[in-house]
């Protein structure tokens, strides 16, 4: 009876005491992927507990977010989420299995991706004014690549039109390759793709870098004007990638992982392995910064989203 009663008011074990898992809603090799596991292994010794990386792709990314949003709240199943599961898909799909702003306890932001607009040589469009005095002239002559409707790559290219009063024709793809392949052999004027996957391709001159979508110049494309810098300054779109935990997290244990993770994300071996993937690392100040900025997005996405007429799936 005596070690009954002590087991009951025992306190409860320091967390982690056990292996943490971060979900990932995309495949292995691609960059969330790559991210997560960067951190996970940092994040792993100083928590000195493993922290294990389980893919579960699908629905864009969302099917993963679903599964965490069910999980049990107590800090060992986490999710790396990113733009499109978080503030893309919501508004385009019907049937997700949860609500980006209400099941999840926002941890922080790990890393920001931008994308850069690049076309081909068969036209001429070296510049970024050259492509939109071109495209107002000629409307829906120029077309576009995307890696499907109600994508990043897609909307971003329905908010240049719209901020520029442009009209060009959508061609969309499955994927980045066959996107890019067919921009590089003329079949398709132009597209928006994150730097990291674009700028092999400028680099050997197949391609011309003509504008970065976010507020500052990328690294690893620092010789591309941003799109803000050529006239639109409101322009600063890109995908997010950041750690989520199921709601009803305790919030020790969210302000734990929130300062472990900025730790981690501080650690200069682990920021240059992110960097050189094409990624700018960003650390939220709080959790709720974090949640701000991604509520601000979601507005902002969905309001995209609309105005593009995506039919919903």
């Amino acid at each position: 009876m005596m070690a009954l009663m002590a087991g009951a008011g025992a306190a409860p074990a320091q967390y982690p005491a056990k292996p943490i898992t971060i979900v990932v809603g995309f495949p292995p090799g691609t960059s969330t992927d790559a991210i997560a596991r960067i951190l996970a292994n940092k994040m792993s010794k100083d928590l000195e507990q493993p922290i294990i990386v389980e893919n579960k792709p699908g629905v864009g990314g969302s099917l993963g977010a679903g599964l965490v949003a069910k999980a049990r709240p107590d800090g060992y199943t986490l999710v790396l989420s990113a733009t499109a599961p978080m503030n893309i898909n919501p508004h385009v799909y019907k049937s997700l299995t949860y609500d980006a702003t209400k099941d999840f306890e926002p941890i922080g932001q790990t890393t920001w991706l931008p994308y850069v607009l690049v076309t081909n040589n068969s036209k001429g469009l070296k510049t970024f004014k050259d492509l939109i005095a071109y495209a107002k002239s000629n409307p829906e002559k120029l077309t576009f690549a995307s890696i499907g409707k109600g994508t990043t790559s897609h909307l971003l290219m329905e908010l240049l039109m719209k901020e520029t009063g442009t009209k060009m024709v959508h061609v969309p793809y499955s994927g980045s390759t066959q996107s890019q392949t067919d921009v590089i052999g003329g079949n398709v004027d132009m597209t928006f793709d994150t730097v990291v996957s674009a700028m092999p391709h400028v680099k050997a001159g197949k391609l011309n870098g003509l504008a970065v979508s976010v507020a500052n110049r990328a690294k690893l494309a620092p010789d591309i004007p941003t799109i803000q810098e050529q006239g639109l300054p409101n322009f600063n779109m890109g995908a997010w990638l950041g750690v989520f935990a199921p709601k009803g997290t305790p919030r020790d244990i969210v302000d734990k992982l929130h300062t472990e993770l900025n730790r981690t994300l501080s650690d200069k071996p682990t920021n240059d392995k992110l960097v050189a993937l094409g990624s700018e690392v960003v650390m939220s100040e709080t959790p709720e910064a974090f949640g701000k900025m991604v509520q601000e997005n979601y507005d902002t996405w969905g309001k995209i989203v609309k105005e593009a007429g995506v039919d919903q799936k």
